[in-house]
């Protein structure tokens, strides 16, 4: 089994399409009005707009704006330059800035337009 893709549902796709496109610097490939998809090297984040739920059963089980559980996670080269590179152009809603964590990574805690938690992280340094 391999993870191939985390899906997000937004009230507003446009906003968030061009927020994960600012953040991780990769453009979005837009498959419909109402679905768009940013490829990284390991996994695919799919946006889809709440008029995609009916293709899901409808708004009963999912719903945008209600995530409470999950962080999404991109490793960066460094969490403390690309803080101050975002930092520049676009207004960041910071959760926790750039902090040491207890396992060695430091991280970066904002949230998307959508409120969901967003962690950017770069790993300590290997020690030979």
């Amino acid at each position: 089994m391999q993870l191939f893709s985390i899906r997000l549902i937004a009230r507003d796709i446009k906003q968030m399409v061009q927020f994960y496109e600012q953040i991780t610097g990769i453009s979005a490939i837009w498959h419909t009005p109402e679905f768009a998809e940013l490829h990284t090297p390991v996994a695919t984040l799919a946006i889809g707009s709440t008029n995609t739920l009916s293709l899901f059963g409808g708004n009963s089980f999912l719903r945008a704006a209600q995530n409470k559980t999950a962080i999404i996670e991109f490793k960066v080269t460094d969490v403390d330059d690309t803080f101050m590179q975002l930092s520049k152009t676009m207004q960041l809603d910071i959760l926790q800035p750039p902090t040491t964590m207890p396992w060695g990574n430091r991280s970066l805690l904002l949230r998307d337009p959508e409120g969901n938690s967003v962690n950017l992280f770069t790993p300590p340094p290997k020690v030979s």
